[in-house]
């Protein structure tokens, strides 16, 4: 009865609050979207469009690559902004090799000889060299469609995860709503999809994490 009474005084809001919460104390940086939406004083983006927060995944390129010449890491940039390839997935499977690998670039020596390089985009020797951010209620316009995930996590200004929260039910029918609230943004704002690395969908007291392709029956506790 006591849990059953806990269910029926969550809302969402106070589910988000607290994986906001959690966040922090995980030493996160953590944001309201709203405050860095167009316009505002702390905004990072320009347009309700704009998926990267670029200021910060710049940062973590000259940061990241202290030997690369800036022509170079703006060309690191500019392919990390690119989505070229006909589907989504084509784009994600883009975008994780050169997560994974680092940017192929190319460079002019002082010598004139060419030299070619990777630009990291993340330090996965040492975590906290990399800049990690939450956000709740990040609004993404996309032609036609407004949609507003409940939290995107960045890491160096790379929305790679997605945190959809339910209410607590009795059943799973949490679950399959926030499964399909996925689908939604894969169909209408698929540029944030571009980028992810991590799905999760949560009820505040269960959580269950899967991948870009992954099928209900693949999103694991």
């Amino acid at each position: 009865m006591t849990a059953h009474l806990l269910m029926q005084n969550l809302t969402e809001s106070t589910v988000e609050a607290a994986a906001i919460s959690w966040f922090k104390d995980l030493a996160y940086g953590v944001a309201y979207a709203p405050h860095l939406a167009p316009g505002e004083i702390a905004t990072e983006r320009s347009s309700f469009a704009d998926i990267v927060l670029v200021s910060r995944l710049r940062d973590a390129i000259a940061r990241l690559n202290p030997t690369i010449p800036r022509d170079a890491f703006e060309e690191a940039l500019g392919k990390v902004l690119r989505h070229d390839a006909p589907t989504l997935v084509a784009n994600n499977r883009t975008f994780h090799r050169m997560l994974r690998d680092g940017v192929p670039v190319e460079y002019r020596r002082d010598d004139g000889s060419i030299a070619g390089d990777h630009v990291r985009l993340v330090d996965f020797d040492n975590p906290d060299a990399n800049d990690w951010l939450a956000v709740n209620q990040f609004t993404v316009i996309e032609g036609q469609n407004n949609r507003r995930p409940d939290i995107v996590v960045f890491v160096n200004g790379l929305p790679l995860g997605i945190l959809e929260l339910k209410i607590p039910e009795d059943t799973d029918k949490w679950f399959g709503a926030a499964f399909n609230q996925i689908q939604t943004y894969k169909q209408e704002i698929p540029s944030l999809l571009h980028y992810n690395e991590v799905t999760v969908i949560s009820d505040g007291l269960e959580a269950r994490i899967g991948s870009l392709t992954a099928n209900q029956e693949w999103f694991k506790v």
